[in-house]
């Protein structure tokens, strides 16, 4: 069995778990989410008020499909409630972020200024010209909008210039030998 899949998912209040066959729907104070659950893998409200997540069968599939789909619906419901947050640097001289309408003008390096626009349900808040995060309650999105926003400018391993993570650390490389 697997040891995360058999985790039971605790609903906080002011949170409504729905199963529809095998769509989950997440509705809390931040909003709402909906995810479809793979096949074999089931979902069922205990007494004490919260889910189980258990599969059919010690299948290879059904095993590695368990402790994923428990993850996802328990990502769903810390999603709804809290949100998740992911903070980014710039690095270099003359790169800095400016709040643009919903989106973002990043100055990278490049001869012209960078926009981003944010998707749906993601919201950016520049903090200083240097940092910003990417907030919102889908775990999947956050992550994703980030990493394209990292992928403009990666971080240069010599000198560490460029967009990157807070807290990251750039394995930096020695220049070449002078003589």
């Amino acid at each position: 069995m697997s040891r995360i899949g058999r985790l039971p998912i605790v609903v906080p209040a002011g949170v409504k778990l729905e199963i529809d066959g095998q769509d989950v729907t997440v509705t809390g104070p931040k909003g709402t989410l909906v995810h479809t659950i793979a096949e074999p893998i089931a979902i069922a409200k205990e007494e004490d008020g919260s889910f189980t997540v258990t599969r059919p069968n010690d299948e290879r599939m059904s095993k590695s499909l368990h402790g994923l789909s428990r993850t996802l619906v328990n990502n769903m419901v810390v999603g709804v409630t809290e949100g998740y947050k992911k903070t980014l640097e710039v690095t270099g001289t003359g790169y800095r972020v400016a709040a643009n309408g919903g989106g973002l003008e990043l100055q990278l390096g490049f001869s012209h200024p960078i926009q981003v626009n944010a998707p749906d349900g993601i919201k950016f808040i520049v903090e200083t010209p240097t940092k910003f995060a990417v907030e919102g309650i889908d775990k999947q999105k956050v992550g994703e909008v980030a990493a394209n926003i990292r992928k403009l400018r990666k971080p240069d391993p010599y000198k560490g210039k460029g967009v990157r993570y807070s807290g990251e650390v750039i394995r930096r490389k020695a220049g070449k030998a002078g003589k």
